[in-house]
């Protein structure tokens, strides 16, 4: 198993407790990533609502991807 921040393993925990798929938990885990990468590294409990709209809007204008899209 690789490496993980603190954070990523909380979250993972409570994916894991909610009883959510391993599918689902991989594609929150991977978004997640893609968004602490792209706010360089920040982590996310000192980001705004302000910082996920941007990220959203880079994804919908930068990366093509759709707003329902699955990992």
């Amino acid at each position: 198993m690789k490496h993980s921040s603190p954070f990523l393993e909380s979250v993972r925990q409570d994916i894991r407790l909610r009883g959510y798929s391993l599918r689902t938990e991989k594609a929150y885990l991977y978004w997640i990533k893609r968004y602490i990468l792209f706010h360089q590294k920040a982590h996310p409990e000192t980001l705004s609502s302000d910082d996920v709209k941007d990220f959203l809007s880079w994804l919908a204008n930068s990366q093509n991807v759709a707003i329902n899209t699955n990992q």
